[in-house]
């Protein structure tokens, strides 16, 4: 994978302090992203400040990368999660600094000049980006773009290409398009891209500094990040959001909202009864969050409806039904079971919790000593997370 030879001329550091970003603002960004690669929270540490240096170092020298940003079968929102992320920030201007030569939602061209553009840039080295699913049905007919399908339009786009992202749930997995029955046989990148490695970037939509650190990583190895076995990047998709969410402690305590606007759910309780799909759901959700870090689902009052997960619109429906069979931290019965003279030891598995929200398998210790793993669905190996692996093996 040759990624430094798709840059350009000028380097980023230069970009960016002709346009008055100082090198303080900078390094706080790439602390930042030394925080999200190490351990998941956007929080730098004194641990971490060696790690910025080496990012501001490799990140600062980079020159221009020519970028295609393609969008198929999808509805624009990861695009906007994109744009919108409450102000003008260091990590736009990041992103500013892309060649992003083709991005038919917000480029001035259109027409034949759009496809002129989109026709030089797959003939050079580039980044690809993708928001949106693959539509196969009835000869690709549901989706077509200046007279091609959009598996097509991948394909030619997908050749020289040094890094391919799947941005958003259409893009990974297909998303809503591809539930049950899937009447134009939406699929995700990898499915049609075998060739290449695709780095997964799941979430409908995914979180905008998500995007930018995948990108911004890219740029700052030269290769693509370590992924998990559904291909996503492993600094954003290693825990559960189950395992970090400030609610957890009232799922612990036996705390539930049980109908939206009870008084559970005025006092801020876990929402695992009214449909919560945390417990079987990978996502950096209540560490990053959105909207510079001002809000999240869960944080708003809404369950997490699973949306990072493959096929979450079949499996994870009816959203406000609850997961079988999820087991309370320290507690051998399900949470219908939990109760309130257990909030000594949910107290104390809350204490320990601290130190195992990095593992993707949470063991649990059973009344009689033995350990078993945190489950969503009992019995049901194949929604158990799988071990790490890495973008270029695949």
């Amino acid at each position: 994978m040759d990624i430094p030879g798709t840059w350009g001329n000028g380097t980023l550091i230069e970009n960016l302090e002709r346009k008055g970003v100082s090198r303080r603002d900078f390094m706080k960004m790439c602390s930042g992203l030394a925080a999200i690669f190490a351990v998941g929270a956007p929080l730098a540490s004194k641990a971490e400040a060696q790690e910025a240096t080496k990012i501001a170092d490799a990140l600062g020298s980079v020159t221009k990368p020519n970028v295609a940003w393609l969008q198929l079968q999808e509805c624009t929102g990861c695009m906007e999660s994109v744009l919108r992320s409450g102000a003008s920030t260091i990590e736009d201007l990041v992103l500013n600094q892309l060649s992003v030569n083709y991005n038919e939602l917000v480029m001035a061209a259109s027409g034949e000049a759009a496809e002129q553009a989109l026709k030089e840039l797959n003939e050079q080295p580039h980044i690809l980006v993708v928001n949106g699913s693959v539509s196969l049905a009835e000869d690709g007919v549901y989706c077509m773009i200046g007279g091609k399908t959009s598996k097509e339009v991948l394909e030619e786009a997908a050749k020289n290409a040094t890094a391919i992202l799947a941005v958003g749930a259409c893009a990974v997995y297909g998303s809503v398009q591809a539930a049950r029955p899937n009447p134009t046989h939406a699929v995700g990148v990898d499915e049609i891209i075998k060739d290449k490695p695709v780095i997964n970037v799941s979430g409908c939509p995914p979180i905008g500094e998500v995007i930018t650190a995948t990108i911004s990583y890219i740029l700052t190895h030269g290769d693509t990040p370590d992924v998990d076995a559904e291909g996503r990047p492993l600094f954003a998709y290693d825990q559960r959001i189950h395992d970090s969410c400030p609610r957890r402690a009232h799922f612990d305590a036996g705390q539930f909202v049980r109908t939206f606007d009870d008084e559970g759910a005025r006092n801020g309780w876990c929402l695992y009864e009214v449909g919560c799909k945390g417990p079987s759901t990978f996502s950096p959700c209540p560490i990053i969050q959105w909207n510079m870090k001002t809000g999240w689902p869960i944080g708003a009052g809404h369950p997490c409806i699973g949306c990072t997960e493959k096929d979450f619109f079949d499996r994870f429906t009816p959203f406000y039904s609850e997961l079988p069979d999820v087991r309370g931290f320290g507690v051998e019965s399900t949470v219908k079971k939990v109760g309130w003279g257990l909030v000594g030891v949910a107290a104390a598995g809350v204490a320990a919790h601290g130190g195992l929200t990095m593992l993707n398998e949470i063991k649990v210790r059973k009344a009689n000593g033995d350990l078993e793993t945190l489950e969503a669905y009992a019995g049901n190996e194949s929604d158990h997370p799988t071990p790490p692996t890495k973008a270029t093996e695949q």
